[in-house]
């Protein structure tokens, strides 16, 4: 059997984060087995879907990296089979018309709910064997049914939570056909598993009740029914459903906080599945190690301090060079001009185990192409009467030593011999001078970046 699997969103929103694992875990099971992972856009909520939404989860899985080997398909795109398959289904008597209005199934739900009865479809129109129906209204277009068997049960064997059952009894006859003919998510998502070979379907857990369902109309359709593994929810940091403020947010919106793609990936991969006690991986890793027996049925939590810890970790590893340009873009988005001068890369190498995304590097890195204005109150603090005489000792040694970091290094500390000072006394206001912050990496190494006139320039300012 060749493994094919599918990613089937909604254009209804863009990609969060527990669709992109659910995409990340369909992707990984296809690259493991050596099969096909599949794109499929679930559009048939004209009201709802819009083309910026199907645009953000395209732009969400080339971030993320997770390439497709078919689609994107659109199920607005396929109604023409739609129609073919509810023909099929009516002809063979396994689908029939309802005429029961909106109004009607109201009041009946609200009879049922007073009875302390399951609210449901009584079968008014479902045909059987002796039974009269009553004659269709004129004014009254109506819905298709899938004939839902009555006796029995439908089970299936889940990847993740073990064999789950639902007696027929508890389903109604499904409406797979509105008033105007379209059809319905659970019909589509039937025909579009059939015609596309799915064997595994990898989907969140709030479809678990839909998996019945779609069961009985694949069996009807005489179709291979797929193996299923539906994930569970994430939760926030607070254990709380996921929502806007800890986490389920676009995918999109962690690129523009900083993230890199292969830290979000490594952090998603973790998110209810695990390799013993690995923590960090590749993806190439990932989807040799991937199976859907190590996902946990329990809900995942979502750790933002992991997710920081990750970023950092990826963002020492990755190449100065690759990071300079993703660091370029962001100063570039400011307004910022990136000269030569320092060479962003060599900015970058500096404080690039100092922070835990980009925006924090861009934010060290723009300093040193910026006209630099420090806040009065660090001048105040750090540039006093006893430290402008070593300090004008300083600028004066910079003026002729060897624009290295060693040969910075070795000046500043015969300055602070010569004036029997700490480190700390020198090295603040020079870096509130250079960077106007009091804390960075060695300051001879900051120093060294800039050019030897912009570090006059910059000191001139307030020593003379």
């Amino acid at each position: 059997m060749t493994v094919r699997t599918r990613f089937a969103p909604s254009p209804t929103g863009y990609l969060h984060i527990g669709g992109a694992r659910t995409a990340l875990f369909s992707w990984a099971f296809a690259r493991h087995h050596g099969g096909t992972f599949i794109l499929r856009i679930e559009d048939t909520d004209v009201e709802r879907s819009t083309p910026a939404a199907v645009q953000a989860i395209l732009d969400g899985m080339n971030w993320l990296g997770l390439g497709y080997d078919e689609g994107p398909f659109y199920q607005m795109q396929r109604m023409d089979r739609y129609r073919v398959v509810l023909q099929q289904l009516l002809d063979a008597g396994q689908a029939y018309y309802c005429y029961t209005s909106p109004a009607e199934l109201d009041a009946l739900r609200e009879a049922q709910r007073a009875r302390g009865e399951k609210p449901r479809y009584d079968g008014q129109w479902r045909p059987e064997a002796g039974k009269v129906l009553p004659t269709p209204p004129a004014d009254v277009k109506p819905v298709i049914r899938f004939k839902n068997p009555q006796d029995g049960v439908v089970a299936w064997d889940d990847q993740v939570k073990g064999t789950i059952t639902f007696e027929n009894s508890e389903l109604d006859d499904l409406i797979i056909a509105r008033t105007d003919g379209t059809p319905t998510y659970n019909f589509c998502v039937v025909v579009d598993d059939w015609d596309m070979g799915i064997t595994h379907v990898i989907r969140g857990d709030d479809h678990v009740n839909n998996t019945p369902r779609q069961i009985n109309i694949l069996k009807a359709l005489g179709a291979t029914v797929p193996q299923y593994a539906h994930l569970s929810m994430i939760l926030g940091d607070d254990g709380q459903k996921l929502s806007k403020r800890h986490g389920a947010v676009s995918v999109m919106q962690y690129d523009d906080e900083g993230y890199l793609p292969a830290a979000v990936l490594n952090y998603l991969a973790r998110l209810g599945w695990s390799h013993g006690d690995d923590e960090v991986f590749d993806m190439a890793q990932f989807t040799q190690w991937f199976d859907l027996d190590h996902i946990t049925p329990s809900a995942a939590q979502f750790n933002t301090e992991k997710l920081n810890w990750l970023n950092a970790h990826y963002l020492k590893q990755t190449d100065d060079a690759e990071l300079a340009a993703l660091v370029r873009t962001r100063l570039e988005k400011r307004g910022v001009t990136v000269s030569d001068t320092p060479a962003l890369s060599s900015i970058v190498a500096l404080y690039k185990g100092r922070v835990s995304n980009l925006n924090q590097l861009a934010d060290e890195a723009e300093v040193f192409y910026l006209d630099l204005h420090p806040a009065q109150e660090l001048l105040d603090t750090h540039l006093t009467p006893d430290v402008l005489p070593a300090l004008k000792e300083l600028a004066a040694g910079f003026a002729e030593v060897e624009w290295q970091a060693p040969a910075i290094a070795s000046l500043i500390k015969q300055v602070l011999a010569n004036h029997t000072l700490k480190m700390p006394k020198l090295a603040m206001p020079v870096r509130v001078m250079l960077v106007g912050q009091t804390h960075t990496p060695s300051v001879d190494a900051v120093i060294s970046l800039f050019a030897r006139e912009v570090v006059l320039a910059r000191m001139g300012k307030y020593v003379g």
